[in-house]
């Protein structure tokens, strides 16, 4: 067994002696100091994201196995696909009340109650996840994030990323700006927003239902998540256009929540595995969205019925300043928002530096790598 390896398993072992097996209806841990060694903890976890679904439920669930392993037992995580216990849209709530432990989802599900949680998702012609990692963990974003989310009863921890998405699916080509007004696009978030601004009609629809409202023209075009996911609900059957990069969601990152009175009620040790499990979860679901998506994307691009397309440099240029426009204009309305903006950006412009000194000039020569036919 490598070094590593032992250490985390010894890690598992250390200070788990501190979990109460008197847990209550709630399975929070009354008396951490007082329970024997072979205590166990079960929890409940419940997601945004359907039963089954590829990567990020899956993600959700080796999660809780992991947790179950390094711990030996002591934190037991039953998972909970949206609509099993708590409807996707409710996993905030549920977890901030204390019904349920834990939750995963994506932040800017939660715009309605903190506008300034989009920032910890996804933002338009924003960071990549390499960018959201370093700010997040090093640049003092989490910090942020934890603020905003304590008076709510909740500890927020990163956990996954879907990588830069697809722009959309659409029924006519988008050659111009004016060719996105009055155009039905189910888009959530600050995305929307842009589009809104762009004379766009952006629309809220379950996943579920993305596939038959486009088929049947309730919209004009959708945007999902990348080649994978996409191609798994048929989308390239209901429209011929895809679009890209998706200037909308460059790197969508997720969040696992926790009650803030069940976090403070494990002992150190729980909680160090519950984020080592979180991080060792964020990187396989990222990994695996990379590796799926260019799989997928060969199969898309071998649809003959379909167009995969750039958009327009003058297209992402006016959205680009649409989205300026949107987040002063939203950072009008909140403080937090205003606040997290300011840090976000003054990251980002140092950092944005260093990713164009490293990353665009060495992608012109990726393409054709060294030993391989021009």
């Amino acid at each position: 067994m490598s070094k590593p390896v032992r250490w985390f398993f010894l890690l598992a072992g250390l200070g788990l002696g501190g979990c109460s097996a008197d847990q209550g209806d709630s399975g929070i841990a009354a008396d951490r100091t007082s329970a024997p060694a072979t205590a166990t903890l079960r929890w409940k976890m419940v997601t945004t994201w359907p039963a089954n679904f590829p990567v990020f439920q899956e993600g959700a669930e080796k999660f809780a196995g992991d947790v179950r392993t390094l711990s030996r037992g002591q934190l037991d995580i039953q998972v909970y696909a949206a609509n099993e216990l708590v409807p996707a849209l409710q996993v905030f709530d549920a977890v901030s009340q204390g019904v349920i432990q834990m939750g995963h989802g994506a932040s800017y599900y939660w715009a309605g109650k903190i506008p300034a949680a989009q920032f910890f998702s996804s933002v338009p012609f924003g960071m990549t996840a390499r960018g959201m990692d370093a700010w997040l963990y090093h640049g003092g974003g989490l910090t942020l994030w934890q603020e905003l989310y304590a008076p709510h009863g909740l500890y927020p921890i990163p956990m996954g990323n879907t990588g830069v998405q697809m722009g959309g699916w659409f029924n006519k080509r988008i050659d111009s700006v004016s060719d996105l007004k009055g155009l039905r696009m189910r888009i959530p978030g600050l995305g929307g927003k842009v589009l809104k601004r762009a004379g766009g009609n952006p629309v809220l629809i379950a996943g579920s239902e993305i596939y038959t409202a486009l088929e049947r023209g309730v919209i004009d075009a959708t945007e999902w998540v990348s080649p994978f996911h996409d191609l798994r609900l048929g989308l390239h059957r209901a429209a011929r256009y895809y679009y890209y990069p998706g200037w909308h969601e460059p790197g969508t990152n997720f969040e696992l929540l926790i009650n803030q009175q069940a976090w403070q009620q494990l002992s150190e040790s729980l909680q160090h595995i519950v984020q080592i499990a979180a991080q060792a979860n964020a990187k396989w679901i990222y990994s695996q969205m990379e590796y799926q998506n260019q799989q997928a994307l060969q199969t898309l691009l071998q649809k003959q019925h379909i167009e995969v397309l750039p958009f327009p440099d003058a297209v992402l240029q006016e959205l680009q300043q649409l989205t300026r426009e949107t987040l002063e204009e939203e950072a009008q309305k909140d403080p937090d928002f205003a606040r997290v903006l300011q840090a976000y950006q003054e990251f980002r412009r140092g950092y944005g530096q260093w990713s164009r000194m490293v990353d665009e000039q060495l992608v012109r020569y990726t393409d054709n790598p060294p030993g391989e036919a021009q």
